[in-house]
């Protein structure tokens, strides 16, 4: 019988550390914002799921999109010199890794803060005017490779839904987590 009610006890409290340890993955996470490459509007869209006590990885991929202008002309062949516009679209895609602060930081169920870092590839391409016959080499980007810093805070709305400010050296959004 002790056997038994130390079994009971040791399953009790070792189910209910389980239950008090917060889970942050099995969350979708759906984001607008500034991409930092040429102040593009941007989305975003992760799912975020636990790999081990408050780390979680998340498969990424955002699309950014913006205008520039380049000033070309050339008398000789009838081309005005004027401000030309090319649009870049820049899509990466890869995986969020997150630590949360929330033991440390004591904070409750309500908040979610944490650290990240993003690693991928970033897929451009770039369109140009019609009447545009110059250089058409965008020289700003050399590599696909894509990396990110984020800090950020989540706002739980209720215990499915919150709201989330991530900020970062590449891209920073406001949006909403989707919690399964």
């Amino acid at each position: 019988m002790k056997k038994i009610i130390l079994s009971l006890i040791l399953v009790t409290l070792f189910t209910n550390g389980l239950r008090s340890q917060e889970k942050f993955g099995r969350t979708l996470n759906l984001g607008a914002g500034i991409g930092y490459y040429g102040y593009a509007p941007a989305l975003s869209l992760n799912y975020e799921f636990d790999v081990f006590k408050n780390f979680t990885l998340a498969p990424f991929v955002t699309v950014m999109s913006h205008r520039h202008y380049r000033y070309w002309g050339d008398n000789n062949k009838n081309y005005p010199y004027r401000n030309y516009y090319y649009r870049e679209t820049i899509i990466p895609i890869g995986v969020k890794a997150t630590y949360y602060f929330d033991e440390l930081l004591n904070a409750g169920e309500k908040w979610d803060f944490y650290a990240a870092a993003s690693l991928g590839v970033a897929y451009r391409t770039t369109t140009w005017e019609s009447d545009y016959y110059g250089d058409r080499v965008v020289r700003s980007y050399s590599s696909p490779l894509y990396g990110d810093l984020h800090i950020g805070a989540e706002a739980h709305l209720s215990s499915k839904v919150g709201l989330f400010l991530d900020l970062s050296t590449g891209l920073s959004t406001l949006g909403l987590g989707f919690h399964f």
